[in-house]
């Protein structure tokens, strides 16, 4: 074997790897950036240039969805990074039945998105709901949880959030399981507990671990749509739209080239603000 083909034997391994992102991510995502510039159909299409742009911010609701997506995603990752880290600390203590609480945590990751927003619609159903049910048996008049355009977007959230924090429960689990025991050693020695143990331990040396949810959470957030679309469609009116079920809306109404505009706008959106908040947590991140 000559010394070009020993040089190049390793990258022939990363071709079928390269070729499959570039068929499955890269061209349709050049092919977006050219359709949002047209007026197209399955069959044909016309250049129209800027003009689905100016148009998409021209949506009455998109105001309202970007203040709505932003919020969206700050609550649910808030309520990720916090539910999650508490979670794994219980997970990792002494109990009997830890592994089998994992599972349980766990489980809500596992299922159908499409299949907990209709089962959580139902649930919330302000008289034949099994929740509001509940809170009539113990004399408390529940909400219109969907119906209330006050908490509707909280409402679809917290079932965002009672889906994913299992997964950052997961992630908290292995990083504070990576934390040396000789800390925790040096603490026990110094007199410290429980507390300290927490907040000067366990809080900055699973820095790495909380980077990742909040990444993973914050751009999840950001791109919500089908479970916000199984519960309310948006409703009611705009007050529970994001940009993901604008951009929906328009495709169901036929204006392709005007939703795939939507979808490069919503790129640029999200790749302008995790982009620097992954920099930002990385300047910030604890080396063990």
């Amino acid at each position: 074997m000559n010394r070009v083909m020993k040089r190049n034997y390793s990258y022939a391994f990363l071709l079928p790897a390269g070729i499959i992102y570039f068929v499955i991510f890269l061209l349709p995502t050049l092919l977006s950036f050219f359709f949002s510039m047209t007026r197209w159909t399955l069959s044909e299409w016309e250049f129209t240039g800027l003009e689905n742009f100016i148009s998409f911010f021209k949506e009455p609701s998109l105001v309202i969805g970007f203040q709505n997506t932003f919020i969206y995603a700050m609550v649910t990752c808030g309520l990720k990074v916090v539910l999650g880290l508490l979670l794994g600390v219980f997970l990792t203590s002494r109990i009997r039945t830890k592994d089998y609480l994992r599972s349980v945590i766990f489980f809500p990751t596992l299922l159908s998105t499409i299949a907990v927003g209709i089962s959580f619609s139902m649930m919330m159903h302000p008289t034949e709901g099994v929740i509001n049910s509940a809170l009539t048996a113990i004399g408390i008049t529940g909400p219109d949880w969907l119906g209330d355009t006050r908490i509707a977007l909280l409402s679809v959230a917290l079932v965002d959030v009672w889906k994913g924090v299992g997964f950052a429960t997961v992630i908290y689990i292995a990083g504070i399981m990576s934390i040396p025991v000789e800390y925790y050693e040096a603490l026990q020695i110094d007199g410290g507990g429980a507390y300290n143990k927490f907040w000067n331990i366990i809080v900055p040396l699973s820095r790495p671990a909380t980077n990742s949810v909040i990444i993973l959470a914050f751009i999840g957030g950001l791109r919500s749509f089908d479970l916000v679309w199984a519960m309310t469609k948006g409703g009611p009116g705009f007050t529970t739209d994001l940009i993901a079920s604008i951009i929906y809306k328009q495709y169901q109404s036929g204006f392709y080239g005007l939703a795939t505009a939507g979808n490069v706008i919503l790129f640029l959106f999200v790749s302008l603000l995790a982009f620097p908040l992954y920099m930002f947590l990385n300047k910030k991140e604890v080396d063990l």
